[in-house]
């Protein structure tokens, strides 16, 4: 069976995901020996940029799919923000999309710095992702990333989603794209707060419905675990299997604590540091 990763790279005016994507493949070939398909909707960028990229990645795939409407606060550190257009309406999409018959879909800000992924393709578990996380800074998010809403459903983490091609798996993925079709009407139903789309949330709701309307086990858990650091932090250095980390204090604004994580897959959310940190590779 064919096996392999999958990432979405569609940039806006600020953030350059396609820089994210390819460095993602490199180390998803470093660590996981594995091929990483891109989507974008930016291939005469990518080879502009990175003339070597069809060696780097396995295929690339030209996917113009439509944004959903809204605009993002995009933190750099807990001082610094902008307003961004956020065009991230394609993840329902993965499974009609992988050209692997066992996918794992990353998104372009998780750093590799370990092969624990690896294990995904030899669970017996034919769809995979993270309930439960750990916040670096150890700071208390209440239930932002328990529920979906205080009132609401269990938190499923899009970040990271391993499936393989089963027909249950491809309800599931049509289960997805039609809530995100229908997002005004489940947004008001499962009692979320926000007006905005989040790939988080739709994929979350999905699971909700086919366990039955309750919690239960249709989705199991990636092995290993997510770390991630939201974007009032900065990512300061990648070195090969380590990251440095200035971590945001609360309550303390513009001031941060210093912290190396090695050996560990991290979810960095600042873009702009992780961009930053790219360069300098």
């Amino acid at each position: 069976m064919s096996k392999g990763v999958l990432v979405f790279a569609r940039n806006n005016y600020q953030i350059d995901y396609i820089k994210q994507a390819y460095f993602l493949a490199r180390r998803v070939s470093k660590y996981l020996s594995l091929p990483t398909t891109v989507v974008t909707d930016s291939k005469d960028y990518l080879l502009w940029k990175y003339p070597d990229a069809e060696s780097v990645f396995d295929h690339v795939i030209i996917a113009d799919c439509s944004d959903m409407p809204g605009d993002k606060v995009f933190y750099d550190g807990a001082m610094v923000s902008k307003t961004l257009r956020w065009r991230n309406g394609d993840r329902p999409d993965s499974y009609n999309l992988s050209p692997y018959d066992e996918t794992l879909v990353l998104d372009t800000d998780v750093v590799i710095c370990n092969d624990i992924f690896l294990k995904c393709f030899s669970d017996q578990n034919d769809l995979l992702m993270y309930k439960e996380s750990t916040d670096i800074t150890g700071i208390d998010r209440g239930k932002e990333f328990i529920t979906i809403s205080d009132t609401s459903v269990d938190f499923y983490w899009a970040t990271v989603i391993f499936f393989r091609k089963t027909e249950t798996n491809k309800t599931f993925f049509d289960l997805v794209r039609h809530i995100q079709d229908n997002w005004d009407h489940y947004r008001h139903i499962f009692q979320l707060r926000t007006s905005q789309y989040r790939n988080d949330f739709s994929f979350s709701i999905a699971a909700h419905i086919m366990n039955g309307y309750q919690s239960g086990n249709f989705i199991m858990p990636v092995p290993g675990k997510l770390y991630y650091v939201t974007d009032k932090s900065i990512l300061w250095q990648i070195a090969s299997d380590s990251l440095l980390i200035l971590l945001e204090k609360p309550k303390h604004n513009g001031e941060y604590t210093a912290l190396r994580i090695k050996n560990a897959n991290v979810h960095v959310m600042n873009k702009f540091s992780l961009n930053r940190c790219i360069d300098e590779q």
